[in-house]
């Protein structure tokens, strides 16, 4: 009995040191020196302290890559999460004389929060950017908590205090706080509410030249018209605005997504093939974005399929979307043999996935494909067959259909045939060598264009030195001149000493 209790103590003794021991760490940074080295590891990268120090680094050399060294400790600081130790954090920095916005921010912190930790040690003042990583922060521990209004109330307090900086090295923690405002008013269910904002924040970072920020803005805005279907407006906000051509390459991926998105509802396949397909080459391919390499390869397979074209069967067996893409695959067979039945029963069966994925829509445009691939089909099998043959293959529901499709067909280039009217039939021409039409020479030239716009892209996406160098090099060439000038200087001395002793010379 006494055995059990005094285990149960020592336990719960051990929890406590434990919890109190990782708010210690998360502050100062540092782990008992008998602590196990896996332990080490882990708490080197959930550490407060240490991430504003590089947002500090950032903000005193003017240099973003501080800061996205400090956002990149996000994930872990999310996992490892305390809400005392960010209390304690927020009160050390607004113990001090802070600039009104800042201060109202911190107090907002505080208060949504729910706790009031002890007055320690001041911290210094808050500089805007560690506000928002703070803000950052408690925003993440709202959104896993679902603690949606509350984080609508943070999130406005803290695109107000972005909005009233402009300042470089706020781009980058400015645009993931428009980012989680807009997710939150979209779990919230009125995303059109945070629209009027993010339109105002667009022109602001336009103007100020917050890249990163005007290329999350972008794609929030487009997200934010897709969502309640309006392609028009979209299709105009990408026309009159240019994406950054510096963005990161998610949102560069996510904003080439949407554009081919709403180029496929507009018609224009070829437009949104090219920029599916460099969204999907843009993502990385990896187990965190699968649901966007999952998400932009669905419409891609049917815009495939709109353009007359089959996807290739390699596609449907990578790992991560051999499962979801399984629906895409059927009705990719469905059209590749033309027939109209198993279609009909494809869409069917998963027209509750379809319109899930936001691709009923482009699917029922397939039809026409479907009696397209058919007529292929049978051109090719068939040199001669009549109209109701094909009306029976292609089950429609008479001759005169049957034969209004083959003239269509014909017209618009599908197959190279000829109607007989009067004895009903439909005469193939001859199969013509595909390398003796400019089939091969357009192909060429697509592949030539991809991998030059892929150099191109390789080029500008180079990372070049700093230029502090150049102060030392300057001081170089300084130095250089000086002892060009010595150098002369010292020439023309002894050329005036040995004129004055061809003189003396003379005179003797």
């Amino acid at each position: 009995m006494s055995t059990n209790s005094a285990a149960s103590m020592e336990v719960e003794a051990t929890l406590e040191q434990t919890q109190a021991e990782t708010r210690r760490i998360l502050l100062e940074g540092t782990w008992a020196p008998d602590a196990a080295a896996g332990r080490n590891a882990v708490c080197r990268h959930a550490n407060i302290t240490r991430s504003i120090r590089f947002v500090q680094r950032g903000i005193a050399a003017a240099e973003t890559h501080y800061t996205y060294r400090a956002l990149r400790t996000l994930s872990s600081l999310r996992k490892r999460f305390q809400p005392d130790a960010l209390a304690e954090a927020i009160a050390a920095y607004g113990a001090c004389d802070n600039a009104p916005a800042t201060r109202d921010c911190l107090a907002g912190m505080l208060r949504l929060l729910g706790l009031q930790p002890a007055v320690g040690p001041r911290a210094g003042a808050c500089e805007p950017e560690v506000c928002l990583f703070l803000g950052l922060l408690l925003l993440l521990h709202l959104l896993d908590g679902g603690h949606h209004e509350r984080g609508v109330e943070l999130s406005e307090l803290l695109i107000g205090l972005a909005s009233g900086s402009q300042r470089r090295t706020l781009d980058p923690i400015a645009s993931r706080i428009y980012f989680y405002y807009a997710r939150f008013f979209e779990v919230a269910g009125r995303l059109s509410d945070a629209r009027p904002a993010l339109l105002g924040a667009l022109q602001a970072a336009t103007l100020s030249g917050m890249k990163e920020t005007k290329a999350m803005l972008l794609t929030l805005l487009i997200r934010n018209y897709l969502h309640y279907k309006l392609y028009d407006q979209a299709e105009r906000l990408t026309a009159k605005s240019d994406f950054p051509a510096d963005a990161p390459n998610n949102l560069l991926a996510r904003y080439l997504y949407y554009l081919g998105y709403i180029e496929a509802i507009q018609l224009n396949y070829s437009q949104a093939q090219m920029h599916l397909l460099e969204a999907t080459r843009k993502a990385p391919s990896n187990a965190a974005t699968a649901g966007f390499q999952q998400a932009a390869h669905k419409i891609y397979v049917i815009v495939e399929l709109l353009m007359g074209n089959i996807p290739e069967r390699s596609l449907f067996r990578i790992r991560t979307l051999r499962k979801p893409l399984l629906p895409y695959l059927e009705l990719t067979r469905a059209v590749r043999v033309g027939d109209l039945n198993r279609f009909q029963d494809v869409v069917s069966r998963y027209e509750s996935k379809f319109l899930s994925d936001n691709v009923l829509v482009l699917v029922q445009r397939l039809r026409h494909n479907v009696i397209k691939a058919g007529i292929r089909s049978i051109n090719i099998a068939y040199s001669r067959i009549s109209l109701r043959d094909i009306c029976l293959k292609l089950h429609l529901d008479s001759e005169e259909d049957a034969e209004y499709i083959v003239a269509k067909a014909i017209r618009d280039g599908v197959i190279d045939a000829s109607i007989d009217h009067e004895k009903g039939f439909v005469r193939s021409a001859e199969v013509h060598n595909v390398y003796e039409t400019s089939d091969p020479q357009y192909a060429f030239d697509k592949r030539i264009s991809f991998c030059l716009g892929l150099y191109n892209d390789s080029v500008k996406a180079m990372r070049y030195p700093e230029s502090n160098h150049r102060k030392e090099l300057a001081h170089a060439i300084e130095a250089i001149k000086r002892e060009r000038e010595l150098a002369q200087e010292l020439e023309n001395e002894d050329y005036d000493g040995d004129s004055d002793e061809d003189a003396m010379d003379e005179d003797l």
